[in-house]
């Protein structure tokens, strides 16, 4: 169950509004009916808003910023097209933008060189103030591994659609980069603080607050470790906990090049969000796993890039 963000009712199927994020029952799931953030970017002087579902919309009056770009695109942003399945479905626009920079990795590497590619998208105990690899480095992973962003991305693949049904494809998005950010950010003080240089890329961070998340909402969600052996999700939970936990007291923040730092730090921020939504919103993650989301709508070494 979710509750309404306008009324809070109670509602077993919410409405998530693809516009500003937010969650609501059928009486407030129209974005005039909840005061929708959306709505400020609207320009028709005949009430209609656009909702991105149907262009016709558009024909009897002025065209909206968003609705003019999108136009001029050669390729068909609207419901029927190839875009369409990523509307309402932030889970699966974060793995496209993790892979997408994947593929940018590879092209700096080839084009710059390892300096520029570390500039671009490592973030390192050597340069915390360059700002950008706080973000860059969550949706960046180790090209020298496919395994690595591989990983990564079948955690978010079956958890996140769970999480962003609950709190919107928004909050979603912010939770990742900004579980992303902290993460990183851990992982480097940590290994300063223990004299051990390095530096970090992955979403593991990001992936594993969003298992934090659902652990909260649902601890005894049955999982597949390996596919094989089948357990409790804060069973699978506490083990990433305990072992981050064991390597960082030994001063090994960074051992066998994983950030563990990173991965105890993003399971904390999922933690402490899985907890605020269940305390405020009064959810219930589902008692099992489904695929898909809302429909359409440089090298390591000692020292070197921590994978998480």
């Amino acid at each position: 169950m979710a509750k309404c963000d306008v009324c809070g009712k109670d509602e077993s199927m919410p409405y998530n509004c693809r516009h500003c994020g937010g969650t609501y029952c059928g009486e407030h799931r129209l974005p005039e009916n909840h005061d929708c953030t959306g709505l400020q970017n609207w320009n028709d002087p005949d009430g209609v808003f656009d909702s991105g579902f149907d262009d016709s919309v558009n024909g009897g009056g002025g065209k909206s910023k968003a609705s003019s770009l999108t136009d001029k695109l050669p390729i068909n942003t609207g419901a029927g097209g190839p875009l369409a399945y990523f509307r309402g479905n932030m889970t699966y626009t974060l793995l496209a933008l993790m892979w997408i920079t994947f593929l940018l990795q590879w092209i700096v590497l080839t084009v710059g060189g390892v300096a520029l590619h570390n500039t671009l998208f490592t973030l390192s105990t050597a340069h915390p103030e360059y700002v950008w690899t706080w973000v860059t480095s969550t949706f960046a992973h180790s090209p020298g591994s496919i395994f690595h962003i591989v990983f990564n991305s079948m955690v978010i693949f079956f958890f996140g659609p769970l999480v962003e049904r609950y709190v919107g494809s928004l909050k979603l998005a912010i939770l990742f980069v900004v579980s992303g950010a902290l993460a990183g950010l851990g992982q480097i003080g940590i290994s300063m603080a223990q004299g051990d240089p390095s530096s970090v890329l992955g979403a593991s961070g990001a992936a594993l607050a969003i298992l934090g998340v659902i652990t909260i909402l649902n601890p005894n969600l049955r999982v597949y470790l390996f596919f094989m052996i089948p357990m409790p999700l804060w069973i699978l939970t506490a083990g990433f906990a305990i072992i981050s936990l064991g390597f960082i007291g030994g001063g090994a923040a960074g051992a066998f090049n994983i950030a563990h730092a990173a991965h105890l730090v993003g399971l904390l921020v999922g933690l402490a969000y899985g907890e605020y939504i269940k305390r405020t919103q009064n959810v219930r993650a589902p008692s099992q796993l489904q695929l898909g989301g809302g429909g359409p709508g440089g090298p390591g070494g000692p020292g070197g890039r921590r994978r998480f």
